[in-house]
């Protein structure tokens, strides 16, 4: 009779679970493929049924959003911005969690410390200062030389946002790290490497499934990051999120829903895109990178 019960119980949580995922997934999937169908309606399709499918395939949505609203010249600041802040990011964070997850050295703790810290600071609420202090840099090189350089500069936002990023990246990476066994760093040694040729030959492709992962993760956090950009590059050339909210506070009086579906088309397929190329090394990267020695 009791284990009767508990198969009944385990069935009971299974089918649970089911339920609650394939809820959740549909709870996903459904507003996504709506925005992938109003984004090739036409204007007058948008005052019938909003759950009606697509007449035909306006793709002149896509056209207009990509020359006319400019989201073509948004979408390649977002991918060198996106891709100059993972750059800076791993040039930084990988040798600090190699350094951190396997040498013992005088002041390892104040600096564990520190990156622990760090995870708790929303960039948000800090982002006036930050501009106020890159406003008096801008103003003190604008006094001496006539130009300016740390605000709308794609460089100095690629920056705050790896600096941002370091914390979590690195905590991420010196979990894995720990997990990878010594005897390939000392049959490295004994060939010959260093500990810089070491990490970069042995040890960092050894960690590519957590690197895929905080690839992925800061990916997603840099492209649709929307206050720090809209702070530090109050100019003409925005992002593709600041972009975004421009052309729909725009479309809004024009009625040019289709366009503006487009647009956010254009903001979600990349992430898309990208999470279905990597699903299997995320994964894996975020259960080995849990892993305890």
């Amino acid at each position: 009779m009791k284990k009767n019960k508990s198969m009944n119980t385990e069935k009971l949580y299974k089918i649970f679970i089911y339920v609650a995922l394939i809820s959740l997934a549909i709870s996903i999937i459904i507003p996504v493929a709506w925005v992938f169908m109003a984004s090739i309606k036409e204007n007058k399709e948008f005052y019938g049924n909003p759950w009606s499918l697509p007449a035909g395939f306006h793709f002149e949505n896509f056209i207009t959003a990509f020359n006319q609203a400019k989201m073509g010249e948004y979408m390649l600041n977002s991918v060198i911005t996106t891709a100059l802040s993972l750059v800076i990011l791993l040039v930084v964070s990988l040798p600090a969690s190699y350094v951190l997850a396997r040498f013992t050295f005088v002041g390892k703790k104040f600096f564990n410390t520190l990156f622990m810290a760090g995870l708790f600071i929303n960039v948000n609420y800090i982002v006036v200062p930050i501009f106020l202090m890159l406003l008096d840099w801008d103003n003190a090189i604008y006094s001496m030389f006539g130009i300016e350089f740390f605000l709308n500069n794609k460089f100095v936002l690629s920056l705050v946002y790896a600096s941002t990023a370091i914390p979590f990246t690195v905590y991420l990476l010196t979990g894995y790290f720990r997990t990878l066994p010594k005897a390939y760093e000392e049959a490295a040694f004994i060939d010959g490497c260093g500990y810089f040729k070491t990490m970069m030959k042995v040890m960092i492709p050894m960690a590519k499934p957590s690197i895929v992962t905080v690839i992925l993760f800061n990916f997603l956090s840099f492209w649709n990051e929307y206050i720090i950009s809209l702070t530090l590059m109050p100019g003409a050339s925005k992002t593709l999120p600041v972009g975004l909210m421009n052309l729909m506070q725009a479309v809004r009086g024009a009625a040019d829903y289709g366009t503006m579906y487009a647009g956010l088309v254009m903001v979600m397929l990349p992430t898309l895109i990208l999470y279905i190329m990597v699903q299997k090394k995320l994964t894996q990267g975020m259960t080995l990178g849990g892993l305890k020695d």
